[in-house]
């Protein structure tokens, strides 16, 4: 077995989020993330209870969906919290198409008015989208139906959350709210030594007693190790593409100025030639500059 160099799980593994958040008996973390995502809209939530995470569609040729969590409150209202470690094209579909399924389900038989419990998509990200790295400092995005000219909600049932954690870079010491808190301890697990002071919460106890390595089982620590290896594989992989990526750039853009280069010696040798009476068949021949680039000289 490894030597574990941490002394806690690492979140963004999927035994360490399960771990944390998908366990009957530590079902009060969840609770309380949601609590400090949701209070706004949410008022409290008093209970949650874990549903199947496999999702079947309505045939056996249907694609079927696996959530990360899947869950509901008192209510009926139902939670997915979903991880995601690598950036995939087209997520927010696959989030927006998991969302159907919690809302399929609530279908009734005779006479159904058609009326809705809410469903909530979070997704906790360990990568940017494209398209928001122009915020940088914006890393939770609120989307529900909207009309586009009033900016008014629409429909409020169906609420997707979606939080870029490396965007969140607040230090200990900068965290003013529970949530704050609680984004701080997702992103930062896995680098601490000891529980910081700001954390001393029952709730964060609770986590960190639930995260230490050395009071997992033997079977526990064997499915850790698994998870954590295929997540630093699939890091590496990532920066490996990336840096394959930039110096993949870097090359094409100096044979692109070399080749700038040359072209642009060329054009001025054919305007040396053409002021000294220079025939166009003879710069061609000298330059191999098409007809074309010569006469637009």
């Amino acid at each position: 077995m490894t030597e574990f160099v941490e002394k806690y799980i690492n979140p963004f593994t999927d035994f360490g989020f399960k771990k944390l958040f998908g366990e009957e008996l530590n079902k009060d973390l969840l609770l309380d993330f949601l609590n400090e995502l949701l209070k706004e809209e949410q008022g409290q939530i008093m209970n949650l209870t874990y549903l199947k995470t496999e999702q079947l569609g309505v045939t056996d040729l249907d694609r079927r969906a696996i959530f990360d969590l899947y869950c509901e409150n008192e209510h009926g209202e139902k939670f997915i919290v979903e991880l995601q470690k690598s950036k995939q094209n087209f997520f927010k579909d696959r989030t927006v198409y998991y969302s159907t399924f919690p809302i399929r389900e609530q279908a009734k038989r005779a006479d159904w008015n058609f009326e809705l419990k809410a469903v909530y998509t979070i997704a906790i990200l360990d990568f940017v989208f494209d398209e928001d790295k122009k915020e940088p400092n914006k890393f939770r995005y609120d989307v529900k139906l909207k009309d586009i000219e009033t900016n008014k909600i629409f429909y409020n049932k169906l609420t997707f959350i979606y939080l870029e954690m490396p965007k969140f870079n607040k230090s200990v010491d900068e965290l003013e709210t529970r949530f704050d808190k609680w984004l701080y301890v997702i992103k930062n697990l896995n680098l601490f030594d000891r529980i910081p002071e700001k954390l001393r919460e029952k709730i964060f106890d609770k986590l960190f007693e639930t995260a230490e390595i050395a009071k997992f089982t033997y079977d526990q620590v064997l499915s850790y190790e698994d998870s954590l290896k295929y997540y630093r594989d699939l890091k590496n992989s990532l920066e490996t593409a990336k840096e394959e990526g930039e110096l993949k750039g870097k090359i094409e853009g100096k044979i692109e100025g070399k080749i700038e280069g040359i072209l642009e010696g060329k054009m001025e040798v054919a305007r040396n030639l053409l002021a000294n009476g220079v025939s166009i068949d003879l710069i061609i021949k000298s330059t191999g500059l098409t007809a074309d680039k010569i006469n637009n000289l």
